[in-house]
């Protein structure tokens, strides 16, 4: 049977970067390779019913064992894209057994990875790392977790471990906020599910940012810049003055924990015109209030200042704290905790400085906290991910089940 870092390393060979400008649903064809594959490998191992629907979901379950009919219906998320803030094409994994802290070489980039950039990595000192060469991020955001998933459905049907009715879906675009859009609630059966698509295997996530998305349009005022005195408006000029209105301490490089943030995405413009793209984020909703209020108010002052519409503020929410939505069930986060000291671990609550499809449908009516993969440095080519921390998730996984199951 496959270990789930073996699996990893056949999926991030295929390219799912997900794409936000392009409107459609999934937002890259390119995603139906991953579902299609792991439709097949769900029929392979003996998962009921595997499927890919128009909009590129995967489903598929496994009905209780005989005895289980009535333990609690489970289900188990992760997300097949990746992130377009880095490439995911032409993915080459790279493996670096006996991780001993010291400095590693990305061999096609020649970039370094080290402990002193990145601190957290002295947990992972003694494993054995996945890596990419350094051109492109890894993935396992969260393809570390479609394959813990597999991994751990695998080992239950191989080894006749008794279960409840059980749910397995993976979902396209969760990169760009739209991982939920096309979730088929009414076909998938479980009560309750966690999404597999954290950080550290140790860490449990049930509280993430209330978020939201911000575009601005600038308009300007072009004229020769020799006669420009008094006429003239540069939009590009008039973009950066309205940054500046917004706290340079609340940017995300000036945060942690529970703190929020302003994030300057884009920004592109010239005299006559410009654009400029945020994202608003705090876990507090009576703060995240006050940043849109913040937002629109620097958008006023600049329209006073140059007249009427020259800029174009259109701010629209994304999702919300799931926490609203976790507290009335709050036996997922025991169990989840329980079943990480099963493990040998030590549980962390950790707060998300982002967000997961389990946010969304936590909203939706699916209580859907969030488990941790064993992978960091997301989103970028620093990406890495480590092979015991992932058998330690797939080990966490059927914890939970076992749990679930007894009850």
């Amino acid at each position: 049977m496959k270990r789930a870092y073996e699996r990893l390393i056949e999926y991030v060979k295929i390219h799912t970067t997900s794409d936000e400008e392009s409107g459609q649903h999934p937002s890259f064809a390119g995603e139906f390779a991953l579902a299609n594959v792991l439709c097949k490998e769900l029929s392979g191992i003996g998962m009921k019913d595997p499927r890919v629907d128009d909009h590129c979901y995967v489903y598929a379950y496994l009905p209780a064992t005989e005895g289980y009919e009535n333990a609690t219906k489970l289900g188990f998320i992760a997300h097949m894209d990746t992130s377009p803030e880095a490439s995911g094409k032409n993915v080459k994994p790279v493996l670096h057994e006996h991780y001993d802290g010291s400095d590693i070489v990305l061999e096609g980039s020649g970039d370094i990875l080290s402990i002193k950039r990145f601190p957290e990595l002295k947990s992972y000192i003694g494993d054995t790392l996945i890596t990419t060469d350094g051109t492109t991020l890894l993935g396992a955001d969260d393809k570390a977790g479609v394959a813990e998933i597999m991994t751990a459905f695998e080992t239950i049907i191989k080894n006749n471990i008794p279960h409840g009715e059980l749910w397995v879906a993976f979902t396209p675009d969760e990169e760009i906020g739209e991982g939920a859009d096309f979730f088929d609630h009414e076909h998938f059966g479980a009560t309750y599910a966690y999404t597999v698509d954290g950080g550290d295997v140790n860490a449990l996530e049930y509280e993430n940012f209330n978020a939201a998305g911000a575009d601005i349009t600038i308009k300007g005022v072009s004229v020769h810049p020799g006669s420009a005195k008094d006429i003239m408006v540069n939009a590009a000029n008039v973009g950066m003055e309205l940054h500046s209105l917004l706290p340079a301490e609340m940017r995300p490089e000036h945060t942690k924990g529970y703190e929020g943030f302003f994030h300057l995405t884009s920004f592109s413009g010239q005299v006559s015109s410009a654009k400029m793209s945020y994202i608003i984020r705090d876990h507090d909703k009576e703060l995240f209030e006050q940043k849109k209020k913040m937002m629109r108010e620097a958008a006023d002052t600049i329209n006073k200042k140059y007249g009427e519409g020259t800029v174009t503020l259109t701010i629209k929410d994304s999702y919300y704290n799931m926490l609203e939505k976790i507290k009335p069930h709050m036996h997922l986060i025991e169990n989840a905790r329980l079943a990480l000291k099963k493990a040998g671990l030590n549980p962390v609550d950790v707060p998300v400085r982002g967000g997961t499809d389990g946010a969304r449908l936590s909203y939706d009516g699916l209580p859907c906290p969030n488990l941790g993969t064993g992978g960091c440095n997301y989103h970028g080519n620093y990406e890495c991910c480590s092979v015991e921390k992932m058998d330690k998730a797939v080990e966490i996984i059927l914890n939970i089940i076992e749990i679930y199951s007894s009850r």
